[in-house]
């Protein structure tokens, strides 16, 4: 695993490695705008330590707080980049239609841009596809 963190483009990021812009960072996760935006505005939230996908998530208080810290910096900095926008998207593409293997949320502020781009974020039930933050929270929920 950590051979390939080494190798992974958004651990770089993480460690603020590339020229990347980040939008915001702290000692969990850092955030970024999406380098190919499909909408209005598109942020993604990452974890600073390499976590593969949502696949990697336990149901554990650990893994709870990661993914709710995500989602609060995305709303964060959504409401203050595009506070005139009316609605906001989050979550997370599963395998295998993930592009990237380490966890990232992506966080719009839409409408799509173009409209066509939606596509790239439907859920397509018991096969994957895009996974709403809000369910993936339910899914990892401590018990």
């Amino acid at each position: 695993m950590a051979g390939s963190a080494q190798l992974c483009l958004f651990c770089q990021i993480a460690r603020s490695s590339t020229s990347t812009h980040l939008l915001y960072t702290d000692d969990q996760v850092s955030a970024f705008p999406d380098i190919n935006p499909s909408a209005f505005r598109h942020y993604l939230v990452i974890p600073k330590n390499h976590i593969p996908t949502v696949n990697h998530l336990l149901r554990r208080a650990e893994d709870y707080q990661l993914v709710s810290h995500m989602l609060d910096v995305g709303r964060s900095l959504l409401r203050q980049d595009a506070p005139e926008s009316k609605l906001y998207r989050f979550g997370f593409h599963q395998p295998p239609f993930n592009s990237v293997n380490h966890l990232h949320l992506h966080c719009f502020a839409l409408p799509f841009i173009p409209r066509w781009k939606h596509l790239k974020y439907l859920s397509l039930g018991p096969l994957g596809g895009f996974l709403e933050a809000e369910k993936l929270l339910e899914r990892i929920r401590p018990l």
